[in-house]
């Protein structure tokens, strides 16, 4: 497929945003899978293409928490086999029923984490107490968010930054990280199988794939930096948006 140079700088730029802000808060994708259908890409390769470059931004975002010392690789082990194994599972099952049924259902548990966010003023604001051990936390959300992610995907960072929140008493930044690391791993495992089957057009995903690095180093960076009271408010837009979007896709268009 050929593309313009104007459309190679659109989808270098669209990943360099993307990578920035799902660095800082997810939902790069409503960025990125955007500007690829906008150049022309059938939607199977669209997406195959989106987790290829994706998968390059939530790498370079995680190495830069784990380098900045915010989180350890070593205490997301159990997290990172529950999310592949989920991941692959629900990569797997999507192929072979329809995702109608849970599709009605995200926006709706997607406002829970936005209105819990913003009415929990100090949530995520310090370190507090976990409501759950660490293993079971991790069995439980490892799987169920790698499948969700799997199988149909918005949101997923959302959910697992919540998640952390509320029952790892996680503080901002180390939830943001964490979800970093836990997005790669379901990312990678769901692009093996668009891989497999053909779907991923590599040049424009390294041409975006470029622009996602420097994005992510970015928002990683000020994520890091800034902390919660620059986390928040652009965690909570993302959600917002992302609910709008599921809301206009499965009630509207």
């Amino acid at each position: 497929m050929e593309l313009t140079f104007t459309s190679h700088l659109i989808l270098f730029i669209s990943g360099l945003a993307a990578g920035f802000v799902d660095a800082i808060a997810g939902g790069g994708g409503l960025i990125a899978l955007p500007a690829l259908l906008s150049v022309g890409l059938p939607p199977q390769l669209a997406l195959g293409t989106n987790k290829f470059q994706g998968s390059f931004g939530t790498l370079s975002a995680a190495s830069n928490f784990i380098r900045k010392g915010k989180v350890k690789l070593s205490d997301n082990l159990a997290g990172m086999a529950f999310t592949f194994i989920g991941a692959a599972t629900g990569s797997w099952t999507i192929q072979h029923i329809h995702a109608d049924f849970i599709k009605h259902l995200v926006p709706f548990m997607l406002l829970f984490v936005f209105f819990y966010t913003l009415i929990a003023k100090n949530l995520g604001v310090v370190q507090a107490k976990a409501r759950m051990q660490k293993n079971i936390f991790f069995l439980l959300f490892g799987f169920g968010l790698g499948f969700y992610d799997g199988f149909f995907g918005p949101g997923t960072g959302a959910f697992w930054t919540g998640a952390l929140l509320i029952f790892m008493g996680m503080d901002m930044t180390k939830a943001t990280g964490t979800t970093r690391i836990m997005n790669f791993v379901s990312n990678i495992t769901a692009l093996a199988l668009f891989m497999a089957g053909g779907n991923v057009l590599y040049t424009v995903g390294l041409v975006m794939a470029v622009g996602q690095i420097i994005g992510a180093n970015i928002g990683s960076g000020m994520a890091i930096k800034r902390g919660a009271p620059f986390i928040r408010p652009i965690f909570l837009t993302m959600v917002l948006l992302t609910i709008t979007r599921l809301i206009y896709v499965n009630y509207v268009s």
